[in-house]
């Protein structure tokens, strides 16, 4: 008699390496699991553990079994069935299901998926019966699985955060506007960088920011030692509202931007180049000294780009309060910037979106990605440098 190989090993090493995957892989995982047990239980005339006098066979576990897609690797648990057996749809109709499953994982982002589109599907994989209960579970976990990421609770303090708005085109309410997400990202105790927020928007303002913030905090956000943003005075409004005892720092860069706004064309570089010596000063004292001197050299040449840059000096020098802290990842929201400046060119190829529940689940959706990226890099800033914020945030 042979002897029966042992897959208790084999199926606990294939879930552990499940881990957690691209969100988009993940999904796709999801689904074929959705339709495989659904498939079992049209199969054998009930659904698992139900007694039924239709029942035609029964469960017998699981078996592993990995599958290649152009998404990447999977590994999938397949249901055994006592008498008749079980060959899921992704082998008999390799190419054509996994082409389908694509597509429907990758509109369930951009245009949402309707429980008729759900089971045209499962008809299209030659999966027939299925319930209309079945399908409408398969919908709601599609979006669940986005949405349980977007308002996830807080746990820990964030030290520090990013805010940052992300602006694209969509229909709505029978008309293209520009749409804002206000992203909200944030370091962790551990100095890691986590995505805490992603809100829509159709306007900036400090009720609607404070709303953004509200929810952060109903999730359990404690106020941050530090907030970076840029100078738009609905979030600042915000900013000093929810968060009271936090230091704001104004982005050097966006306001770099602003006083170069009043500088003209053919002196723009050379006054760049002595603005930004400023925030290269060692201290906030020698920062003030070279604005000082900046001011003194350009106020008759440019007025305008002086009074702007007295005017916000000060709130671009907080971040000299955090020596402790690598100044180049506080005194901008570049690292946010980079993260939209990503966004938008995997979404160029988008170029309305149909509504704002599409914009709002395909940018949530590549946040997904690199927030497990973030996860298992090395640390935005170090942790040791973060422990005497840690008070400050409680």
């Amino acid at each position: 008699m042979a002897k029966k190989k042992d897959t208790t090993n084999l199926t606990e090493l294939l879930l552990e390496s499940m881990g957690q995957p691209d969100p988009m892989l993940h999904m796709l995982e999801w689904l074929c699991s959705a339709l495989m047990e659904a498939e079992v239980s049209a199969k054998l005339g009930a659904e698992k553990s139900e007694r039924s006098t239709e029942r035609v066979s029964s469960r017998s576990g699981y078996r592993p079994r990995r599958l290649d897609t152009r998404m990447g690797t999977m590994y999938l648990m397949i249901p055994k069935v006592r008498s008749g057996g079980y060959i899921p749809f992704f082998v008999t109709e390799r190419k054509r299901s996994e082409a389908a499953l694509i597509q429907v994982v990758q509109e369930a982002f951009v245009q949402g998926v309707s429980t008729r589109k759900m089971d045209k599907l499962a008809k299209s994989l030659g999966i027939e019966n299925l319930s209309r209960s079945q399908v409408s579970e398969m919908t709601k976990g599609l979006n669940d699985q986005v949405e349980a990421f977007r308002h996830r609770p807080l746990e820990g303090d964030y030290p520090i955060l990013w805010v940052d708005a992300l602006y694209e085109k969509v229909r709505f309410d029978g008309r293209v506007v520009s749409m804002a997400i206000q992203l909200v990202c944030g370091v962790n105790q551990e100095g890691q960088r986590e995505v805490l927020a992603i809100e829509p928007m159709l306007c900036e303002s400090a009720e609607t920011y404070g709303e953004v913030f509200r929810s952060l905090k109903d999730r359990g956000l404690k106020t941050p030692a530090l907030v970076i943003s840029d100078a738009h005075s609905g979030l600042i409004a915000a900013i000093r509202e929810n968060f009271p005892g936090a230091s704001w720092q104004r982005c050097k860069v966006h306001f770099m931007r602003n006083i170069l706004a009043h500088v003209p064309q053919r002196n723009k570089q050379a006054f760049a180049k002595e603005l930004k010596e400023i925030w290269l000063a060692p201290t906030a004292v020698g920062a003030r000294e070279r604005a000082a001197r900046l001011c003194e050299a350009y106020a008759s040449r440019f007025p305008k780009a002086i009074e702007t840059l007295e005017n916000g000096l000060e709130d671009s020098l907080s971040f000299y309060a955090f020596p402790q802290l690598d100044s180049r990842k506080i005194a901008s929201s570049n690292m946010i910037e980079r993260l939209n400046e990503e966004i938008r060119r995997r979404t160029k190829v988008i170029s309305i979106f149909p509504n704002p529940d599409s914009y709002l689940r395909l940018v949530t959706t590549y946040l997904m990605e690199y927030a497990e990226d973030w996860s298992v890099s090395r640390c935005y800033i170090r942790k040791d440098s973060l422990a005497t914020l840690l008070p400050a945030a409680a």
